[in-house]
């Protein structure tokens, strides 16, 4: 398990390197980033096997103790989650080599190791045992992809990316301060370690240090009223990399919201935590409504998305959490599909304007048909993915007794149904309304590649679709061992 652990992280960065250096070389620099990131991809894959069938394991990098050194660890939160992640970054990676070579496509001197950079990134969020090292993790993550946004050097570009620079450095000013904090009131930042000790705090402290990190992570998630940042900056930049950063991360925030405020039993931010989620969730879905491009749209319904999430945190119970794994689970194929379909609307209409675009639905009958599967599991319809996840949050809310957050939730799935309706209706079944928007110049003999990848995602988002059951039961698994944080401090302090 230990060397599992160990390629995970590694074997991205090795491949980053070798695609720098291969840059030159097309073809090498391809095989060597997907084979970096496939080979986390199955690492992960087989974590999780060992993880439901042993339990939580740990590696003390070094061997030094858990009160100073570095400790990664999979329990089945993270066993669940980091498959998804990284199968959806190789699949899209996978998108980006067929795209590269249009208008709309990233330098491919630069993408392909810049993403495998932020696939490791992603690796040790996940897995990361201490504060400081996700903190670390987060930086790997912004360097990289702050780079993928603005690398094309288009004003819109860097305008949009600056936001989402100084409000993501604003974030990881706060981490490092409450890092400090936490070390200051508990002599430690390891999170098994953190799992004892922070129950034991005045209240007040406590409650302190929970509000602290809910604004850190909330910013890295993009929750009311701290998602500014990713409206502008999202659509802005080539397919790819949205689709990466749709699907993966605004979810490693609430991953790390998630892992922190269980293990360390931030019980009493409930209530504030559940007002933030009915707000983030219509603040979205009204302002997805109003938008009139494919990629303000999605990009809006991500930060509505995130409400349901912080929902089935904010319940705190392990109904609750459970429903919170499987809504995270379902979104990050469904978010990464709708954006890679935004990117193929691109690649065929040339551009991403409602108003500009018509008809889609005629000639690419099963663009339609992929767009609509994903849409519908978003909207919570069955028998999709997001039906069986969101009932499990409603249920759970249900189960809590707290009837105007499920409301709100359904209002929101309302907003979300009638702005994928709005894509629909204009974009695959309207008729242009300001002429024929220009050719994609490369457009046609890439296409197979990225419908090839498309594909692959779609196959993801039925596969969540068609495991439901068996993801739940791994979830509340999953929900019982942060709520009930044990067999995690045990794995790590043994």
């Amino acid at each position: 398990m230990t060397e599992l652990i160990s390629v995970t992280i590694v074997a991205p960065l090795a491949a980053a390197a070798g695609g720098l250096l291969l840059r030159s070389r097309p073809l090498a620099r391809d095989v060597a980033t997907l084979a970096g990131v496939g080979s986390a991809a199955v690492c992960s894959h087989v974590m999780l096997a060992l993880v439901a069938d042993g339990g939580p394991r740990s590696l003390a990098v070094g061997g030094w103790s858990p009160e100073i050194g570095i400790v990664l660890v999979v329990d089945m939160f993270a066993a669940l989650v980091l498959p998804v992640a990284l199968t959806l970054i190789f699949i899209v990676e996978i998108f980006a080599i067929g795209q590269r070579r249009t208008a709309w496509g990233a330098n491919p001197e630069l993408a392909g190791p810049l993403i495998a950079v932020l696939t490791s990134g992603v690796a040790l969020s996940v897995l990361t045992g201490d504060l400081f090292t996700l903190f670390v993790a987060f930086e790997l993550i912004l360097v990289s992809s702050y780079v993928l946004l603005t690398h094309q050097g288009q004003l819109a570009q860097v305008r949009s990316g600056m936001t989402y620079v100084v409000m993501n450095l604003l974030a990881s000013v706060l981490f490092l301060i409450g890092v400090a904090y936490v070390y200051a009131a508990t002599g430690t930042v390891n999170l098994a370690l953190l799992a004892e000790r922070i129950p034991q705090l005045d209240s007040g402290v406590r409650l302190g240090i929970g509000a602290w990190f809910l604004v850190v992570f909330g910013t890295k998630a993009a929750v009311f009223p701290l998602f500014s940042w990713l409206p502008d900056s999202y659509p802005t930049a080539p397919t790819t990399i949205t689709a990466v950063f749709a699907g993966l991360l605004t979810k490693i925030g609430i991953y790390s919201m998630i892992r922190f405020h269980t293990l360390t039993l931030m019980d009493d931010l409930g209530p504030a935590i559940l007002a933030t989620a009915a707000i983030t969730m219509i603040v979205g879905g009204l302002g997805a409504l109003a938008q009139s491009d494919v990629k303000r749209i999605l990009s809006f319904h991500v930060i509505s998305q995130i409400g349901y999430m912080l929902m089935g945190l904010g319940l705190f119970s392990v109904a609750g959490v459970a429903g919170a794994i499987l809504f995270l689970i379902h979104q990050m194929p469904v978010k990464t599909l709708l954006f890679l379909v935004g990117g193929l609307i691109e690649n065929h209409e040339g551009t991403g304007s409602l108003d500009r675009s018509g008809g889609l639905g005629r000639r690419r009958p099963l663009l339609a048909a992929v767009f609509a599967v994903a849409a519908l599991s978003l909207a919570g319809i069955p028998p999709f993915s997001g039906f069986v996840a969101k009932l499990a949050l409603v249920s759970a809310t249900l189960e809590a007794g707290i009837i105007s957050v499920m409301v709100t939730a359904l209002v929101a799935s309302g907003l979300t149904l009638l702005s994928m309706t709005k894509i629909w209706t204009e974009v695959f079944w309207g008729r242009r309304t300001a002429g024929d928007s220009p050719p994609v110049p490369g457009a046609v003999r890439d296409r197979r590649t990225m419908n090839a990848a498309t594909a692959c995602a779609v196959a993801g988002t039925l596969a969540v679709a068609l495991l439901a059951g068996s993801l739940f039961d791994l979830s509340v698994r999953a929900a019982e061992d942060l709520r009930s944080p044990d067999s995690y401090v045990e794995a790590v302090v043994r």
